[in-house]
């Protein structure tokens, strides 16, 4: 309990201040208390498991209606068991879990990997999403090259040729 007074999270007369100093666990998790936890809201639930790095955009996430619970709409005080099967959507990434471990606290990826077991059909569609991704083609690569000043002034002439008279369609840029 007692440490020198100097280094972080020392305080008066030497006593250990801060919880890494004390010893303390900062990730409270099921998995490391041994099965004291048996049900977590899902919005802290999400976020202890790392599919989005706030718990404020997790719960956007529910309340968007991105996050289903045994293939029910949740709210973001929904509470997960162990066994539940939650349906996220991250990104246009549809993931489908298991809910195996509980937290209500964000804790290292390693601790959250064991939260979740992703079925093998979710595990196969995100993998086709990424080739699909990796193989698709640019935005905009299908316009070509940028029009120059003069291709630029040619195609404002021939749509003020064949712009309807009368409708106010001017090119102008004086």
């Amino acid at each position: 309990m007692y440490q020198r007074r100097s280094g972080r999270g020392v305080g008066r007369a030497g006593i250990a201040t801060s919880r890494v100093a004390r010893g303390c666990n900062a990730w409270q998790t099921e998995i490391a208390r041994g099965g004291a936890m048996d049900r977590v809201r899902i919005d802290k639930w999400l976020w202890a498991a790392r599919f989005f790095k706030t718990r404020s955009a997790a719960t956007e996430a529910v309340n968007g209606g991105r996050v289903q619970v045994n293939d029910l709409r949740a709210k973001p005080a929904k509470d997960v068991v162990r066994g539940d099967i939650v349906r996220v959507t991250v990104a246009d990434v549809p993931w489908t879990v298991i809910v195996t471990g509980l937290a209500d606290k964000r804790g290292s990826a390693t601790v959250a990997a064991r939260l979740f077991d992703e079925t093998p059909d979710s595990r196969e569609l995100r993998a086709r999403h990424a080739a699909e991704r990796r193989h698709a083609r640019p935005l905009g690569a299908d316009l070509g090259a940028r029009p120059t000043k003069r291709d630029r002034r040619r195609m404002d002439d021939r749509n003020r040729a064949f712009a309807p008279s009368g409708l106010g369609f001017s090119t102008d840029y004086a």
